[in-house]
């Protein structure tokens, strides 16, 4: 069997971008069951609703559903159990002390598959305000327009 290379998505949380300022970004390992593993193999998972808690020096994934697997016996996982997350020390003590922060807290971006292993991008981030998220989606509208007038004058000069 060849080996795999590259990320393969599995699974994005698109709104957190939207949601909350990302401050700093961390790739880091889980530890899984081999049904949760076959599970994600058919790209299946939703981190709507995750987050990462410290808990005694440890990383830990909570609420993220990765659903069970359909060939699985008895032995398959619970749905939406708590995972622990693979990060060196430094990585853990920062992120312990900088999530306790008033508004800061660590959620998970993407799911995927790098070689062959599950990795999890997570972030530390803090919380937008109703204004701020207005705020961003009219600099996007913004930019999507002004990106709209340049290609229409281009496109008159061509012709």
């Amino acid at each position: 069997m060849a080996k795999e290379t590259g990320r393969k998505l599995i699974a994005q949380h698109k709104k957190a971008r939207h949601d909350y300022h990302i401050l700093d970004t961390y790739e880091c390992g889980l530890v899984l069951t081999g049904t949760e593993v076959k599970s994600l193999r058919q790209g299946r998972a939703s981190l709507v609703d995750g987050f990462v808690q410290i808990d005694g020096h440890e990383a830990w994934l909570h609420n993220v559903h990765v659903p069970e697997y359909t060939q699985g016996t008895w032995t398959n996982h619970s749905a939406r159990r708590k995972r622990k997350l693979l990060l060196h020390r430094a990585e853990i003590d920062k992120l312990e002390s900088k999530s306790q922060e008033t508004g800061h807290t660590i959620v998970p971006l993407a799911l995927y598959f790098k070689d062959g292993r599950a990795k999890v991008e997570i972030a530390l981030a803090k919380g937008k305000k109703e204004y701020d998220k207005r705020q961003t989606l009219r600099e996007k509208q913004d930019q999507r327009e002004a990106q709209r007038a340049i290609s229409a004058v281009r496109r008159r000069q061509r012709a």
